[in-house]
């Protein structure tokens, strides 16, 4: 009986995927340039529908749901919110997903950390584009215990949030753990949502906006990723090329 094939080693490893990874990339920028652009596009439009139907003011429904939020203010909501609000960003969101990207490259998960890779860093490039192109002020209703000095629209933390949502339940869609994983990431992106209200620094027309850019950017990366019967954790090879 022969033994069993040796892993190869990580370093090799590594330099597989690399190479998998900028092959897909020569292949599909176009249909990554046009993703992005096919999102970044409706986002500005959906922003200057805002200034040109309120001059200037947030839809109808903002400030409202802001007061609200405002109302419910108390020492125990405030640290809750602001726990909420860090692990949506630099506590929580920005490190699982470098170490998420990271596991997945080395327990050699190429089509996988490619995924993640690009619907993680494209989601970040995507905030930042449309929060300097259309550069909203945030909310000044009152003065937040956590405040913020970039722009508002659309909002980092919940494209953020989101985009680690999706990517997690894809990637574990076809496995038992599907259905915790969606639970938990629908309260994880609520959680998030909810606080960066609460806090006023951003209105919830940001959220939305933020929510709807996140989910359609992981999705379409997804299934430009899995074409047709490739889907995670199918097969443990390596794959040679982006084809």
């Amino acid at each position: 009986m022969a033994p069993p094939a040796r892993p190869e080693p990580t370093a090799r490893t590594l330099a597989k995927e690399a190479r998998f990874g900028a092959a897909f990339l020569r292949r599909y920028w176009l249909r990554l340039l046009l993703l992005f652009a096919g999102l970044l596009l409706p986002l500005l439009g959906f922003a200057a529908l805002v200034d040109e139907l309120r001059e200037g003011e947030p839809f109808f429904f903002d400030a409202p749901i802001l007061l609200f939020a405002h109302a419910l203010a108390r020492d125990g909501f405030d640290r809750a919110f602001l726990l909420f609000s860090a692990l949506g960003y630099e506590w929580g969101v920005i490190p699982v997903d470098i170490a998420l990207v990271a596991i997945l490259a080395v327990r050699r998960r190429a089509r996988e950390g490619l995924f993640a890779g690009l619907a993680l860093g494209g989601s970040a490039l995507l905030n930042l584009a449309t929060k300097q192109l259309f550069a909203r002020e945030r909310p000044s209703l009152w003065e937040s215990i956590a405040p913020e000095s970039t722009f508002s629209f659309p909002s980092g933390h919940a494209m953020g949030s989101m985009t680690l949502a999706w990517v997690c339940l894809l990637l574990a869609w076809r496995t038992p753990w599907r259905w915790p994983v969606t639970i938990a990431m629908l309260g994880f992106t609520l959680a998030v949502g909810l606080s960066r209200v609460y806090l006023g620094v951003h209105y919830p027309s940001d959220i939305l906006a933020g929510w709807t850019a996140a989910s359609v950017w992981a999705v379409g990366c997804f299934f430009l990723v899995f074409r047709h019967d490739r889907h995670p954790w199918e097969t443990r090879r390596v794959p040679q090329d982006a084809g």
